[in-house]
């Protein structure tokens, strides 16, 4: 089973980009999932997560207004569209899964709370 992110890349500040994050596992359409990013020498940080059904979504502040995450089961994958981009952007963005709430609508933020990761696509965004 596996979480397969893609999308990332060297974009201009300003840019755009949309991550995806495919599963071979249908089962996992049954959970909230979310986007973290880590930059080199900082801790892994939450970015924005979506509910089983997409019905409820949740930002970090940095992000806000810039990217929206949305999901589509039939497709078994989620996506982080990325607009605006800043320099302070730049990090390796994972996803991951939350089983701990099969169908529910709460999403979490924590990096603790998400048991099953990803691996990690490079996004870069030059000044």
């Amino acid at each position: 089973v596996q979480l397969q992110a893609s999308g990332g890349g060297l974009v201009q500040a300003g840019g755009s980009l949309r991550l995806s994050c495919a599963t071979s596992e249908r089962t996992f359409n049954s959970y909230s999932k979310a986007w973290f990013r880590q930059a080199p020498g900082k801790e892994r940080e939450f970015v924005a997560g979506i509910s089983w059904n997409g019905g409820n979504t949740y930002y970090s502040d940095p992000v806000l207004s810039r990217f929206t995450i949305s999901r589509d089961n039939e497709k078994d994958t989620v996506y982080l569209q990325m607009n605006s981009l800043r320099p302070e952007d730049t990090a390796v963005y994972y996803c991951a899964v939350d089983f701990r709430g099969y169908h529910s609508d709460v999403v979490r933020s924590r990096p603790g709370e998400y048991e099953y990761w990803g691996q990690g696509t490079q996004v870069t965004v030059s000044s």
